[in-house]
């Protein structure tokens, strides 16, 4: 376990950066828990993961644009999610950025959503810089200040490993059932 934590102290920010290009939460979370532990720098993991969450979201949008067809063939199994990209853009506008960065499952579908469409690039990477700003803030900010909790809660489950797995499964089901259910809407 020590030489696991070596190596995360070690090339945690690299980690951190290539986990973030597509999304990051965790691995940012995790960056925020071990800064409260004097492992890691807090600033330092909240700009690395700023830094790749806007140029990892940036890429999905012009690389959309780049290649419409090739995307649009993969996309088949995802249309109803697409649509549902499109009609939260239409609906809530620039809101919609922002709150792509908290939703898993719609995170990566909204820069290919924009890239589809004729959204302005400038309007969208403008409201991404700042929505990656507030993302990462938000995320390394408060695992941080709940980074003491999240340690007591991982002692704890030493004693019952099987706790753990299961409330992944339960927050992995019940986030996999809001979005279905969002979407069929």
């Amino acid at each position: 376990m020590h030489e696991i934590l070596e190596s995360l102290i070690t090339y945690g920010y690299i980690i951190l950066f290539f986990y973030s290009l597509g999304g990051g939460f965790f691995a940012l979370a995790a960056a925020g828990v071990l800064s409260s532990m004097g492992k890691m720098d807090l600033t330092t993991s909240v700009a690395v993961a700023f830094a790749a969450n806007f140029i990892g979201d940036q890429a999905i949008l012009f690389f959309t644009r780049a290649n419409r067809h090739a995307v649009m063939e993969y996309l088949r199994k995802h249309r109803r999610k697409l649509a549902y990209s499109h009609l939260l853009m239409k609906r809530y506008g620039a809101w919609v950025v922002f709150l792509q960065k908290y939703i898993y499952g719609v995170k990566t579908l909204v820069p290919i959503a924009i890239g589809l469409t004729r959204y302005d690039a400038l309007k969208f990477s403008i409201l991404n810089l700042f929505a990656s700003a507030l993302w990462a803030g938000v995320v390394g900010g408060l695992s941080y200040l709940g980074g003491k909790t999240a340690l007591s809660l991982l002692e704890g489950a030493k004693e019952n490993p099987w706790v753990m797995p299961l409330i992944g499964v339960l927050i992995i089901a019940s986030l996999s059932f809001v979005i279905s259910r969002a979407v069929r809407k």
